[in-house]
């Protein structure tokens, strides 16, 4: 994390540090579940008071991008996303009124200034029914879901690929890329598909997940005493499990969270367990490995809403450049 302090343009030194922050999440160099450098380590290394960052890393938390939990630091555990859709519908209002406002002081008629919205916004949904793009999950199940979701919802024609087949990089998934003009993941992934794409020259972008409310309501009925475990691929996916939970008011469950792969570690946890829970991704291994018959709850995710929102306006934009 690079951050560089101006301490003579006037913006104050908090601001700029939580812009860079910021900036840093949105670019997926800081992904969900990364540790922040503490209070005092980052003032000493970028040279400002404790007190600056330590008013930075609480409008962060505020605003829902990181987390502090006592005796561990500080972690991210948002995408930008959340960050950057506060207020929207007002800044568009304002500029809506201001194009208004231009248009009558020029004599237009206000159904003339509607007209001319009506034929750019169809242009720009004209250019979102040609897209092509391609969108890459770690799992092949959440791959298929949320390309179609995305498909349905910003009317791109979206296919899917999975991040195992990115490091395969055979030549139906070259062509697949080739024939692409964009390539969209969750943040937490992007740092990874940028590297495993390098040279293919396509324009990467992020979009937020986020967690159904079926399996944390089946989490919630079980008892106090009930051991739970959670198995998933990625130290990143089980950091948003935990920062989900916790959202939900179940930061007391008792689980056990792991990512391993050894067969023999994977029986030793569900003997311990009474329930567990696990990433599409590893659906298959446990439910394969249930001898015990034990209850299995999938942790799904959808995508965000505003976050998809916010990727269509993206793409109209880097296509109205060219």
């Amino acid at each position: 994390m690079n951050i560089e302090i101006d301490k003579k343009n006037g913006v104050p030194l908090y601001i700029q540090v939580k812009k860079q922050i910021m900036d840093e999440i949105k670019k997926g160099s800081l992904k969900v579940g990364t540790k922040m450098p503490t209070e005092r380590e980052l003032s000493q290394r970028i040279k400002v008071s404790r007190n600056t960052i330590s008013t930075a890393y609480n409008d962060l938390e505020q605003d829902g991008a990181l987390k502090s939990y006592q005796g561990k630091g500080t972690f991210v555990v948002e995408e930008a996303i959340s960050w950057e859709s506060q207020n929207i519908k007002n800044k568009i209002i304002k500029f809506v009124d201001l194009g208004l406002e231009e248009a009558l002081e020029i004599g237009m008629k206000p159904e003339e200034f509607l007209d001319i919205v009506n034929q750019r916004v169809n242009e720009k949904k004209q250019i979102m029914d040609k897209i092509i793009a391609v969108y890459v999950e770690c799992n092949v199940e959440q791959a298929k879901m949320f390309s179609s979701q995305l498909s349905k919802n910003s009317n791109m024609n979206v296919t899917n690929l999975t991040i195992s087949e990115l490091e395969k990089m055979d030549k139906d998934t070259k062509e697949k890329i080739e024939s692409a003009e964009f390539i969209i993941t969750t943040f937490n992934h992007i740092n990874e598909v940028t590297n495993l794409t390098i040279g293919l020259n396509k324009e990467i972008l992020g979009v937020a997940i986020t967690p159904n409310l079926e399996p944390i309501v089946k989490i919630a009925r079980y008892g106090i005493n009930t051991k739970f475990a959670f198995i998933c691929i990625s130290q990143e996916f089980m950091f948003k499990i935990r920062g989900a939970l916790e959202k939900a008011g179940l930061s007391e469950v008792d689980i056990t969270y792991s990512n391993t792969t050894d067969n023999n570690e994977l029986l030793d946890i569900m003997q311990k367990s009474d329930v567990m829970i696990v990433s599409p991704g590893r659906y298959k291994d446990v439910k394969n490995a249930n001898f015990s018959n034990k209850e299995i709850i999938e942790f799904l995710y959808s995508l965000d809403d505003g976050s998809v929102k916010a990727l269509r306006s993206k793409i109209i934009e880097i296509k109205f450049k060219k």
